[in-house]
């Protein structure tokens, strides 16, 4: 849902943001997932909702982590007074009493993990179906789960526990829809990240032909 909110251009209005989460729905794509800092995201959903009444028909994920100032700054914490304000924020901008998947993007390095998921994450059962943790390491993924009663892959598939992809397309980069950076908008945010800049050297230019091909082996 972010693309349709910020950092990837010019936003559409809700009239076309709504055509696309219709269709989306119609395809079956019901893994929603948004966040606090995804621009008006969450109201844009939340006003989705209720046009449609389809709320039943979305898994909703929410990413939290980011704190934005008054002048705009960004920052990151995993304080339990910020993590139960964050959740009530959300789930009035979505307009729902619940959401069904609720976590943290990246750790908070000032704050334990135990901390969070013991701590204000837990006492969150009644207003979010599941936990999760976005982009931890194996031994912090054990000291959560052993808490709240590969490397990586293998430690998931161990403890049980689902896997998230993040940016599973590489933010369109393994579509072969995009061959330069000249193919983004001047405010979309592949512009500044560096595998979308393209490399002098034509050998270390992207080629999706290449992804195809890996992709089906």
């Amino acid at each position: 849902i972010m693309g349709l909110s910020a950092f990837y251009g010019q936003v559409d209005s809700d009239k076309e943001r709504f055509k696309f989460l219709d269709t989306a729905l119609e395809d079956g794509w019901t893994f929603w997932d948004s966040a606090d800092v995804y621009g008006d995201s969450e109201d844009l959903v939340g006003k989705w909702f209720k046009r449609t009444g389809n709320r039943d028909k979305i898994f909703l994920a929410i990413i939290f982590r980011f704190v934005v100032s008054e002048t705009g700054q960004v920052g990151v914490s995993g304080k339990p007074e910020y993590v139960k304000s964050a959740c009530a924020k959300s789930l009035k901008r979505l307009g729902v009493y619940q959401i069904d998947l609720y976590y943290l993007h990246k750790a908070d390095p000032t704050v334990p993990i135990e901390q969070k998921i013991t701590g204000a994450m837990a006492e969150l059962r009644r207003k979010v179906r599941y936990l999760g943790l976005s982009e931890v390491s194996s031994p912090a993924l054990r000291r959560a789960h052993t808490d709240t009663k590969v490397a990586l892959l293998k430690t998931y598939r161990e403890l049980g526990i689902a896997i998230i992809a993040s940016t599973p397309l590489g933010r369109g980069l393994h579509t072969g829809q995009y061959k330069s950076s000249d193919d983004f908008e001047e405010d979309d945010l592949r512009k500044v990240i560096p595998k979308f800049v393209i490399d002098p050297h034509p050998e270390s230019r992207f080629d999706p032909h290449q992804t195809d091909r890996r992709r089906r082996t």
